[in-house]
């Protein structure tokens, strides 16, 4: 049965006193439901259509709950299904006595603005989601929203402006405004045909005959991958090393590239199942209480019977202020960041997640999430891997099979390892935390015995994003989930050679040279003496063996045994500067080659996605056209990377050269002052390449979120006190 809504607690209707808006919007209902029911066919459920001009006309005037679906743009795999699902939607809407919207958002693919211009974009779109999400809502006067959540920027970018226009709604005395999350399903990895698989493993026997070992190895270690569109550019790397080496040609190169992107994607869409952003916005928005379980992990579009249980519930929410999207967010803040960490989330969401609460009014900052983070250590309880057969639509037909319920599950095993969790936080079921996990049934992850992917119990103490200050910046941040607890180790306490691009594309062509390690050794990059320094710290026992060596066999020796260690840094990328575009491509160059991955850490003021593995550091601040330390630094300085502390400090050269770690940078600032200037001027020119009308000026730093000044400045509540839980009386937020 239908669950009725209530009318809207509101003395504001512009449908009851502006006659325009009831003469031009029933039209827009009935084609949205007379639509809805021709999509639908065979598999219509609902009673013989009574939805007339008439009628929505009365529904307008009596303040039924106008609710806006919100789907994105089907240039994105995510939303190829959305005409379905909204369908299904805009039916059962109406059926609760609801009046049925649509409106569609622009949503751009991070996978297809990898590495050209368009990434530049990605960061802004979010921000231009929240702006045209609120635009929308406030100017058609919208109660409700039932959201189709995509990837990449959009699930966040809506969250900001739910959470936004709640605020604004509370400001003016307005009912709340409240909504529900339907994640898209997530879409199925491909396979390598067999024939190319047998192609590709002549390669790599071609490669080991050539002397070409390390290519080899490389291309077997990337073979051995669920296909998704992010392991392509890991093929890419491998493929051109291949190429330069004469191993394969240029035509057959284009032949692979071509029959691996064919055969990646499902043709049913979804979001990708690696645990990129996309998937870890899923897990996020999930923590945050905004996403109904019956509609959280599936590996299909969701049915009219799913959709139905998170719309019914909707009917527990309206008009109470305890369910204003504003309230679940600060509510569940904690929650969410647990859960991220625990999932092992994409970086990227250290910045969003800062977005969120400003857009909903609180006070907030990469501080107050690392805060969180520490207050508590939070286990590794996702065993994900793209090489062993646990991607998210694993995860997904693990939930769909009725073994474990996704972040409910998840919730209960933080629970069950010691992390305090906020059970009275409300949720779209209508209910709390704590009420949902009541019921036991398939709730332990011990439920799934074959290739589980949320643990009982933790593969190691630790997991997350953490938040890293230095001597040449104020912070940024490392996703420690990316790296196993021996690449922590072998970067750890170390000295690193600083070797230095002022852009992406810089790096991205120094960083596919396969010549590249030769040609640091050949043109002296790295001073001699820092060579014996750098020995003397990160291998202290092979000192007296090695320091008699020549220069040549002397960094032979560093690189074979893994002792050299490169901060590749990449400047030039902040939000100001060119849009903060993610690091993922120079990342996956470096994990595509075995000798460099062992070798090499990226230091950028650009971004980087859930998928990246390694030594990632980003989001530094103050970024590099804002006068940041990373502006300053030359090939061939040294770092102290020092994470376990999560600290990375620039070393005094000739002190260190002496047997002494000294940390001073503000001389080498005054010293290369000249640098600096002709640096600003490239990065500037370079700025030019992204349109003025798109660009990040007048926004915070990625410390704050990277949202527009009038956003943070209007953000004054406290997180912490100015919130209202279940176990408390719903007096409301002021």
């Amino acid at each position: 049965m239908p669950a009725r809504y209530p009318k809207i607690e509101n003395g504001v209707n512009p449908y009851r006193d502006n006659v325009q808006g009831k003469a031009n919007e029933p039209i827009t209902v009935a084609a949205l439901l007379d639509r809805s029911k021709q999509i639908l066919g065979s598999a219509y459920e609902g009673p013989v259509p009574d939805w007339t001009l008439e009628e929505i006309y009365n529904r307008l005037e009596e303040n039924a709950p106008r609710i806006a679906i919100i789907g994105g743009s089907a240039d994105h795999p995510a939303h190829i299904m959305d005409n379905q699902t909204s369908a299904r939607a805009a039916i059962r809407i109406w059926e609760n006595g609801g009046v049925p919207f649509t409106f569609s958002t622009p949503v751009m693919c991070d996978g297809t603005a990898q590495s050209n211009q368009g990434m530049s974009y990605s960061l802004q779109s979010r921000n231009a989601v929240a702006q045209m999400v609120v635009n929308q809502l406030e100017a058609h006067s919208y109660h409700g929203a039932f959201v189709i959540q995509g990837c990449d920027k959009q699930p966040l970018g809506v969250v900001s402006a739910l959470a936004h226009v709640d605020r604004i709604r509370r400001i003016r005395g307005e009912a709340p405004f409240f909504a529900t999350f339907a994640p898209a399903h997530v879409l199925k990895g491909g396979t390598i045909p067999p024939d190319l698989m047998e192609e590709l493993e002549d390669v790599a026997r071609r490669a080991e005959q050539s002397g070409a070992q390390e290519i080899a190895d490389d291309l077997r270690d990337t073979m051995s991958y669920i296909l998704q569109c992010s392991s392509n550019t890991a093929f890419q790397g491998v493929l051109i090393r291949a190429r330069e080496k004469g191993i394969i040609t240029e035509a057959k190169h284009k032949d692979v590239e071509k029959r691996l992107a064919v055969n990646t994607c499902d043709g049913k869409g979804g979001i990708c199942a690696f645990n990129g952003t996309g998937n870890s916005s899923r897990h996020l928005v999930a923590g945050l209480g905004l996403v109904h379980p019956a509609l959280e992990l599936l590996t299909e579009p969701p049915n009219q019977e799913q959709i139905n249980r998170a719309l019914d519930d909707l009917s527990l929410m309206i008009n109470n202020p305890v369910f204003g999207v504003q309230n679940i967010v600060g509510t569940n803040i904690k929650n969410a960041i647990r859960i991220h960490s625990a999932s092992g989330g994409s970086t990227n969401l250290m910045m969003h997640l800062v977005a969120a609460m400003l857009y909903a009014g609180y006070q907030f900052s990469l501080w107050d999430l690392k805060k969180i983070h520490q207050e508590y250590p939070i286990p590794d309880l996702f065993d994900y891997s793209l090489t062993q057969g646990r991607d998210i639509f694993a995860l997904a037909m693990q939930c769909c099979s009725g073994k474990i319920r996704g972040m409910e599950t998840l919730f209960y095993e933080l629970l069950e390892n010691g992390v305090p969790m906020d059970l009275d936080a409300p949720t779209v079921t209508g209910t709390s935390w704590r009420e949902r996990l009541r019921n036991r049934d398939r709730l332990p992850a011990s439920n799934v015995s074959d290739n589980p992917i949320i643990l009982s119990a933790p593969r190691r103490p630790f997991s997350g994003v953490d938040v890293l200050t230095g001597n040449f910046f104020e912070s940024a941040v490392v996703k420690i989930s990316g790296m196993t607890t021996q690449q922590l180790n072998e970067f750890d306490k170390k000295a690193a050679f600083v070797l230095y691009y002022e852009n992406e594309e810089e790096a991205n062509r120094g960083l596919l040279d396969s010549q590249l390690l030769d040609r640091l050794r050949r043109e002296r990059r790295f001073a001699h003496d820092r060579l014996l320094a750098v020995l003397k710290q990160n291998d202290p026992e092979h000192y007296d063996d090695w320091k008699g060596l020549d220069y040549d066999r002397l960094f032979e020796h560093l690189v074979d045994h893994s002792v050299l260690k490169i901060a590749v840094i990449i400047a030039g990328q902040g939000p100001v500067a060119f849009g903060m575009p993610e690091m993922f491509t120079p990342m996956q160059h470096i994990n595509a080659n075995r000798k460099l991955r062992k070798l090499a850490t990226v230091i950028s003021d650009g971004r980087y996605s859930g998928v990246t593995y390694g030594a990632a550091i980003g989001h530094l601040t103050p970024e590099a056209i804002e006068g940041g330390g990373i502006l300053y630094l030359e090939t061939g300085d040294l770092l102290f990377l020092h994470l376990s502390q999560r600290e990375i400090q620039f070393i005094e050269p000739d002190a260190f050269c002496r047997g002494q770690l000294l940390f001073e940078f503000d001389s080498v600032r005054e010293q290369r002052q000249r640098l600096g200037e002709a640096r600003l001027a490239n990065i500037r020119k370079r700025q030019r390449f992204v349109a003025p009308s798109n660009r990040l000026a007048g926004h915070t730093d990625a410390a704050h979120g990277v949202v527009p000044a009038a956003v943070a400045e209007a953000a004054y509540l406290d997180y912490k006190t100015d919130v209202v839980f279940l176990s408390h009386k719903p007096e409301g937020i002021q």
